[in-house]
């Protein structure tokens, strides 16, 4: 052990990371449940048992220094480790406890998350588990910033923004199958063959990632869409195809989250445009039994609710 691992702490870590989360003393100290002068008094410690300087001032502010930037990055990561160690050791003591904090993508709260939260409550009832709703890049970034522990999130075939390219790097992505994506029309429209029998369609688009994908799927097809509405409520897009507005693509997972409103049809598109569906994790969370039995239960949770495996 060399001079500087001992006189580190996880809870100086912990002090660190919230100070670069909420760029003061007074937010780390709210966020961790201190007094701003312990949090300063704690600093103060540590930068002498380290002798070098973890925050300098900033005007009335204070920011990191480089040595607590490298101290703010690897925090979470041996946050992970103790909570690992510590549930093992809950473990061997017959103890059977855990939070698992999930985030997930809006078409998911009402028909996934559900099913995964009464899966683990039967399985693993002391397990307590927290959901956060977004979108994937900010789901990502939860991870990152250790604000959750599992992420299920999707991405679009030939995204130009996939967030597992370059924000996942460093934390471990799973791919957990896909999520066919279908066109929504008027009932009785007439039939169509593909994206491009839609040229001369007023089209409803989705959220900003939904409605990216919408494009590029239309400038394939070699035509550019005529957006007339954006919105990203499943039942408000249906709504619209229903009386005729325009028409849509919607995943299969939102099109199952609700019964289909009347006066609709919908027909598969190729699987090559089906989203994908990824777990992003930090590395080595299956360490953490709470956080493995979590994993376990969505694999089998997922092809319940028509996730497609192994993208075939």
């Amino acid at each position: 052990m060399t001079d500087a691992t001992a006189d580190l702490d996880v809870q100086s870590l912990r002090i660190v990371r919230a100070i670069a989360d909420t760029g003061s003393i007074t937010g780390a100290a709210a966020a961790l449940g201190y007094s701003q002068p312990a949090i300063s008094q704690h600093v103060r410690r540590l930068e002498s048992r380290l002798e070098i300087a973890v925050v300098e001032r900033v005007g009335r502010g204070v920011r990191l220094t480089e040595a607590g930037r490298v101290l703010a990055r690897h925090a979470p990561a041996v946050a992970l480790a103790v909570e690992a160690a510590a549930e093992e050791l809950a473990q061997l003591r017959g103890l059977r406890t855990g939070v698992v904090r999930l985030v997930a993508f809006p078409s998911a709260s009402p028909v996934l998350v559900p099913r995964l939260i009464a899966s683990l409550a039967v399985a693993h009832p002391g397990i307590t588990v927290t959901y956060l709703e977004a979108e994937p890049p900010e789901a990502v970034e939860a991870i990152r910033e250790d604000r959750a522990d599992i992420a299920l999130t999707f991405s679009y075939p030939g995204d130009r923004d996939d967030p597992h390219r370059h924000s996942a790097r460093g934390l471990s992505v799973r791919s957990a199958g896909r999520d066919d994506l279908m066109l929504v029309l008027p009932a009785g429209h007439a039939r169509v063959r593909g994206v491009a029998d839609l040229a001369e369609a007023t089209w409803i688009a989705g959220c900003p990632r939904c409605r990216g994908h919408l494009l590029e799927l239309c400038e394939r097809a070699g035509f550019a869409p005529r957006i007339g509405f954006e919105t990203d409520n499943y039942v408000a897009v249906e709504g619209l195809v229903a009386q005729g507005i325009g028409v849509a693509t919607l995943p299969r997972m939102a099109l199952d989250s609700f019964p289909l409103l009347p006066g609709i049809t919908t027909a598969p598109l190729p699987i090559a445009e089906a989203r994908r569906l990824h777990v992003v994790t930090a590395q080595g969370a299956e360490r953490v039994p709470s956080l493995a039995a979590a994993l376990e239960a969505l694999s089998g949770v997922l092809p319940a609710v028509g996730a497609r495996v192994g993208g075939t």
